[in-house]
């Protein structure tokens, strides 16, 4: 490897729904963080492996950080906040259509403690203003009072605008270092993760608000069809009420049906090849709470925090 080869994480925090993962799979090129406009969307540390000639960046989505309310909640701000303890660089994303609020202030907070590392701030979602002086005033309430920040980056995560330019200027303040993982792995998940969170995302697009929160995803089984060639996936869909398993069922089984077809078809996209996907619903009261629940169901894996 050249001596001038470069490489580094790079840690994206902020609070939820401010488009951490749509930046993140734009950079990556290809799906490798689930999105939805629910809170909570993304659980687990991420990362996203960018890798040209010249440079490597590990890139760490971390879940939105909000006030935690069960061990699930304080399992995400671990490793939302245990991902700046690695990173070379840090990007804290914000809503350019929100107001700074109490969340953001926490965060801030947080990131004053960092020493030595460069901290960036992202306004995201310019494509949705409309008036320059408005885009000036939501980065000014960012600039004024708050960090010295390293660089300042108006983008849309949505769109690619100032996103490649925001890419290249981390790599430039990155130091010579190896490459960490092959040029052709996009992420340190394995494929198990991957498939269960895409189950998630749909889940998450298709429910109401009441379910969303209360779900979880675990991969049982995938092994290859000698029959057919498929890869035969099988999936438990977690829920803390009955009520929730009815909704996820849907009246005559169409909610599964459609939850199972869209999944399916971007499970197929990631692996490059042809899937068949059996899913259940189960029942794990207050799955949420308990510590061994959480560790059973993925959410405390050392890698994530």
């Amino acid at each position: 490897m050249d001596n001038e080869y470069k490489s580094g994480f790079v840690a994206i925090i902020g609070r939820p729904n401010v488009g951490k993962s749509t930046l993140l799979n734009y950079i990556i090129g290809q799906k490798v963080a689930i999105i939805s406009s629910k809170a909570q969307t993304t659980r687990n540390k991420i990362a996203g492996i960018y890798t040209t000639e010249e440079a490597q960046v590990v890139f760490l989505d971390t879940p939105g950080i909000h006030k935690p309310y069960n061990s699930l909640d304080e399992y995400m701000e671990k490793a939302s906040f245990g991902a700046l303890n690695e990173a070379d660089a840090v990007w804290f994303v914000v809503d350019a259509t929100e107001k700074r609020g109490g969340g953001d202030n926490f965060i801030i907070e947080r990131l004053k403690k960092i020493k030595n590392t460069p901290i960036y701030l992202l306004v995201n979602k310019i494509d949705l203003i409309k008036k320059k002086n408005d885009l000036f005033q939501a980065i000014s309430s960012y600039t004024v009072d708050s960090l010295d920040w390293s660089e300042v980056y108006p983008i849309s995560a949505k769109s690619g605008e100032q996103v490649n330019a925001l890419v290249d200027d981390v790599i430039e303040k990155l130091h010579p270092g190896p490459q960490y993982f092959s040029k052709e792995q996009i992420t340190d998940h394995p494929e198990r993760f991957l498939v269960a969170e895409l189950i998630r995302e749909k889940i998450l697009q298709l429910t109401e608000q009441e379910v969303p929160h209360s779900i979880a995803v675990v991969i049982d089984s995938m092994k290859k069809d000698g029959v057919n060639e498929k890869l035969h996936i099988q999936a438990s869909i977690v829920v803390e009420r009955s009520s929730q398993k009815n909704i996820i069922i849907g009246k005559q089984g169409n909610m599964i049906k459609r939850i199972g077809q869209l999944a399916r078809k971007d499970i197929e996209n990631l692996l490059g090849e042809r899937v068949y996907l059996e899913t259940w619903v189960k029942v794990e009261a207050r799955w949420r709470e308990r510590p061994q629940a959480l560790q059973e169901l993925g959410y405390n894996s050392k890698q994530d925090l």
